[in-house]
């Protein structure tokens, strides 16, 4: 096997290895947090236990640890500078460029965050508080932003569309429901309330946004909400990856409502287009952290064998595998560390819990850029979009 520096021998001293894959990696040497005034180059973020990691995305050098306590989540802000941390409080800005943590968008229970349209949307489970803000407004501090209260606190999630209109789950503590497209002005365009347990959200080509329901999914484009059912009676779909280079979106899918943990091996291709679902069995497991999608709309899960798959969303196959980690088990607790996945243009990361350590991959080559180790062990990874 063949190590190769990119930028020459000064990534050493930052720990950087390159490797062809999983087990055949040599032993990466251990990062060290060197922090200074220098920008980060499309900063990438992973939580640990206790706090936060920002590497350079291109040489995955490590720049800033941050100690921040607590259970925390990120999520990219939606330019290409911020990422929004979910703490026990609200949603803290991290300027990842600087590596310093901002202001924080107060919220009980922050759950999901949106982009699309140039618009950023916040989720707090606690109240139902729909946050809608412009993230270029980051840069000049916390954004006041535009409030939406749901009818009642609920997990739940919203999407702002390019004409303002904003898609609402409709829901309590106790039963989720289905979705409430509202306008502009925030009248009432229309509803649908035949969405149990309604979960997660993703846009597609043309701008169709897909909900997730415990039997199939809601589908709304251009002014109706329509249903395309799962083959199963129960067939839960409640993550989505879609890109609007692709009419498909890209769904996990889970058949046992009874299961403390069920592993599923088949994805979820939603055609939105033609109205269609297809099943696609992997003959690996997955975890909802495991579903991407690469710059030309493929459909990238990274599977418990180790291995990212690459699928054709249209033809509903497996293209290609990119060997990348070990083989690992799905942990019982969702809050535990688990291996990660997160895309940007034409590089892919992969986060590796067990070693402590993390991957660039570049796509079109399928070879692996870069790993690098990381003191502690990473759990959430994401970076800043552009």
């Amino acid at each position: 096997m063949t190590v190769r520096l990119r930028t020459g021998s000064a990534l050493l001293a930052t720990g950087l290895l390159l490797a062809a894959c999983g087990s055949q990696q040599p032993a990466a040497k251990q990062a060290t947090a060197t922090p200074s005034q220098t920008p980060v180059t499309a900063p990438v973020v992973a939580t640990y236990d206790g706090g936060l990691y920002v590497l350079d995305g291109q040489s995955l050098r490590l720049a800033r640890d941050i100690p921040l306590a607590g259970y925390n989540r990120v999520n990219p802000a939606g330019d290409d500078r911020h990422v929004l941390v979910s703490t026990s409080t609200g949603f803290r800005v991290l300027d990842a460029v600087s590596s310093t943590l901002k202001d924080e968008f107060a919220a009980s229970k922050p759950g999901h965050v949106v982009r699309h349209a140039g618009t950023t949307v916040l989720f707090a489970d606690g109240t139902g508080e729909v946050t809608v803000f412009d993230p270029a407004d980051l840069a000049h501090g916390l954004p006041k932003g535009e409030v939406y209260t749901s009818a009642a606190p609920h997990h739940g999630v919203a999407i702002q569309l390019e004409n303002g209109e904003l898609v609402v789950t409709l829901g309590t503590e106790e039963k989720r429901l289905g979705i409430l497209v509202l306008g502009k002005d925030r009248k009432e365009i229309t509803r649908n309330e035949d969405c149990p347990g309604v979960h997660g959200e993703a846009t597609a080509k043309g701008e169709a946004v897909v909900i997730g329901c415990e039997d199939g999914v809601l589908v709304y484009e251009d002014g109706k909400i329509s249903k395309i059912d799962s083959p199963d009676d129960y067939g839960r779909i409640g993550n989505q990856s879609g890109t609007d280079a692709s009419a498909v979106v890209l769904g996990d899918y889970k058949t046992d409502p009874d299961a403390e943990l069920e592993r599923p091996t088949r994805i979820s291709l939603i055609d939105t287009e033609t109205g269609t679902m297809k099943l696609l069995d992997l003959g690996t497991s997955y975890t909802f952290r495991s579903l991407a999608r690469g710059p030309r709309g493929e459909a990238l899960v990274l599977g418990t064998d180790g291995r990212v798959h690459v699928i054709d969303p249209t033809a509903a196959k497996v293209v290609d595998t990119i060997p990348v980690i070990d083989p690992w088990t799905e942990p019982l607790e969702w809050q535990q560390p688990r291996p990660n996945i997160f895309v940007r243009d034409q590089t892919v990361y992969v986060s590796d819990p067990a070693r402590k350590r993390l991957h660039s991959i570049d796509l079109g080559t399928r070879k692996i850029l870069g790993t690098a180790a990381l003191p502690a062990t990473p759990n959430e990874l994401t970076g800043t979009t552009g």
